[in-house]
């Protein structure tokens, strides 16, 4: 069996992996490199020929796990891709909503339309939890891992030799899904760094809002909140009806104004065997909202005068409606902006939470008057400690730990504190680097 790393090597997105055994290929995610400066790399030519491909198995939804299938089978892959049901309901939303926008912000060529990732779609299979899958000369199995709904442990055997793959490992107590179980061994292990060198930080992030939001009012001002769609939006959602559960806010009108969060939302509660909501409390704590699905409803929000909340996309100000509602309301002082996730450099929201005094929007420039605040302990990413408890559960030692996803401090210091506290053999691998697993 040998392991190709063809994406988050050395860096954050772009997560794919190639698997080979006898006359069989397949692929551990098959996701878009987002970084700017790397995205000109999802128009390079695999080192494969995807009809030579005999399946993809998911971790999860995101794009950089995902995000490229579309222009594989394009390409000419025509397997089969595997995944849990959570994950073929929310890639049925991510990766037409990616396709429309390769459609929308390429000049020329798209990498891929919305028409390319619906085809995508048509090869995609579900299969059950801890259900053995054969294709050709290997297995393979789901374990749920608690990061979003849908997410799995990816477990690859050859009937002599086991790899587990992390995917994105989830944080051990996390607001509204169950915690990830503990793997007690494998052979090999693919190991996610994003948080490799930080430790999040402590404190509760509902009080934390709950303080932003009455500061926010007591102005006579609006708070807008960036945030992604699949999760963190759920998690913000879920915050606010325990404020406003204990009275602790105001009553003021809440709007989800994004679509696809909005059908990520209604698709949540399907799923609360992996929710740590019972079915009736997730219906009402999702329901505290006003959706604005169209544009119509979105450009009203703008004509607000009192205090509102509105949680809109994209989780990095990097497009979507968020940038409209800047327009109107960032070089206001009454206004707060709050950013409840990572923001990757060379982002507008990265700018933002490190100062900047302005910010170009569509071609205009804006003052930034309104205070810009960070909650930043709803990560849905393990940090370094809680990676390495989460490692320290294995009763057999892996032969080889593969650490990829992360930027290069990121990767190197989980690397050295994982040889530091378990002595095992742990390796950064570079882009197409290659490893016989005997």
């Amino acid at each position: 069996m040998k392991i190709t790393f063809l994406g988050a090597t050395e860096e954050v997105t772009g997560s794919m992996n190639l698997i080979e055994e006898k006359n069989t290929k397949i692929l551990v995610d098959c996701g878009l490199f987002q970084d700017k400066k790397l995205r000109s790399q999802n128009w390079r030519r695999l080192p494969v020929e995807p009809s030579s491909i005999d399946a993809i198995v998911l971790t999860h939804a995101h794009i950089d796990h995902t995000g490229y299938i579309p222009r594989l089978v394009k390409n000419g892959f025509r397997g089969a891709i595997y995944c849990s049901k959570a994950t073929y309901k929310l890639s049925s939303i991510l990766l037409l909503d990616s396709g429309r926008l390769h459609e929308k912000e390429t000049d020329g060529l798209p990498l891929y339309t919305e028409e390319d990732a619906a085809r995508s779609l048509r090869f995609f299979k579900v299969i059950d939890y801890d259900a053995i899958v054969s294709v050709g000369d290997l297995e393979i199995n789901l374990i749920r891992s608690g990061h979003i709904i849908g997410s799995s442990f990816v477990v690859v055997s050859n009937g002599k030799k086991t790899i587990t793959f992390s995917g994105d490992l989830g944080r051990p107590h996390p607001l509204i899904m169950k915690s990830p179980p503990h793997v007690k061994k494998t052979d090999f292990l693919v190991i996610e760094s994003t948080y490799g060198d930080t430790l999040h930080e402590q404190g509760d992030p509902i009080k934390e809002l709950g303080r932003i939001v009455n500061e926010t009012v007591a102005q006579g001002g609006i708070l807008i909140i960036p945030a992604f769609s699949v999760a963190r939006t759920q998690d913000i959602l879920y915050c606010l009806y325990r404020l406003k559960e204990k009275n602790a806010i105001p009553k003021i009108p809440i709007f989800l104004d994004s679509p696809m969060a909005i059908r990520v939302t209604d698709l949540f509660c399907d799923f609360t065997e992996e929710l740590s909501l019972s079915q009736h409390l997730c219906d009402d704590i999702f329901d505290i909202a006003t959706d604005t699905p169209t544009v119509q409803q979105s450009k009203r929000l703008d004509k607000l005068k009192r205090s509102a909340i509105i949680i809109a996309g994209s989780g990095m100000a990097t497009g979507g409606r968020v940038l409209h509602h800047f327009k109107h309301f960032i070089s206001d002082d009454k206004n707060t902006i709050l950013f409840v996730g990572y923001q990757a450099e060379d982002t507008e929201g990265r700018a933002l939470v490190e100062g900047a005094k302005e910010i170009t929007i569509y071609d205009k420039r804006y003052k930034v008057r309104a205070k810009i605040k960070t909650i930043n302990t709803l990560s849905a990413h393990a940090d370094y400690n809680e990676i390495l408890e989460w490692l320290s559960y294995f009763k057999t030692t892996p032969q080889k730990v593969f650490v990829t996803h992360g930027e290069k401090e990121a990767s190197n210091s989980l690397k050295e504190k994982i040889k530091e506290r378990f002595g095992w053999t742990v390796i950064i691998p570079k882009y197409s680097e290659s490893f016989e697993l005997d």
